[in-house]
């Protein structure tokens, strides 16, 4: 039997993860969702009081944290931390700057790289990220760079945070999501950006399902599946 690799990169907010996870379902392969595993992180460091953004309170921390992944019958990610479930936890506003933070730090990326190859070694996968693509997978299957513009992004973005009773304004979301971009994009270890190899999916007027057709539709017609 043979085994896929899908690498779905983009900017915060593209819907990644929804989109990645949807297009798992109906082609029977496993779901990586990257972002989780570094929330996972930022989350650990938070709680033991560091700052994500200083090396040498992350670091130590790398000596003490486990994070294992399983996969519900439902085919869902759940992210556990020493033991307990963070699922939950780590999809708090807050831990999106943890990430954020921590995932620039070069220790971090190479002492998450094994776990995330190993993934895609043993199964077919879609797996997303920021630097799948270019750095995790350089030799995927298929290479898909996903966005939307930051304006969609934030609106997305807002009604999801909105739905789970956060209430942060608008603007503030917005502003957010572009300080993401840029810290992605202008990090030193693996920037965002799109492989040269990619196919560019925009879905910035597109719902739901008119994204994930589309997706199926470059699956299609570069691996015939």
């Amino acid at each position: 039997m043979s085994i896929y690799s899908i690498a779905i990169d983009g900017p915060s907010g593209a819907g990644k993860s929804t989109l990645a996870k949807a297009l798992a379902a109906r082609l029977g392969f496993l779901y990586v969702d990257t972002g989780a595993i570094y929330r996972t992180v930022g989350l650990y460091v938070a709680r033991q009081g560091g700052d994500c953004s200083k090396e040498e309170d992350v670091l130590p921390c790398l000596k003490t944290i486990d994070i294992a992944m399983e996969y519900g019958e439902d085919g869902l990610q759940h992210m556990i931390l020493n033991g307990e479930d963070v699922t939950a936890d780590i999809r708090k506003n807050e831990v999106s700057r943890y990430a954020s933070q921590v995932s620039p730090i070069p220790g971090v990326r190479a002492f998450l790289l094994d776990m995330q190859r190993a993934m895609a070694r043993e199964n077919s996968v879609i797996m997303d990220g920021r630097d799948i693509g270019t750095v995790v997978l350089p030799d995927a299957d298929l290479k898909i760079f996903l966005t939307a513009s930051v304006e969609e992004r934030a609106r997305r973005r807002h009604k999801e945070l909105l739905e789970k009773g956060q209430e942060i304004p608008f603007e503030t979301v917005k502003e957010e999501i572009a300080q993401r971009d840029y810290a992605d994009t202008h990090r030193a270890a693996a920037p965002l950006k799109q492989a040269e190899d990619a196919v560019v999916a925009d879905t910035s007027s597109l719902n739901l399902e008119e994204s994930l057709e589309l997706l199926q539709t470059i699956v299609k017609e570069r691996l015939n599946r």
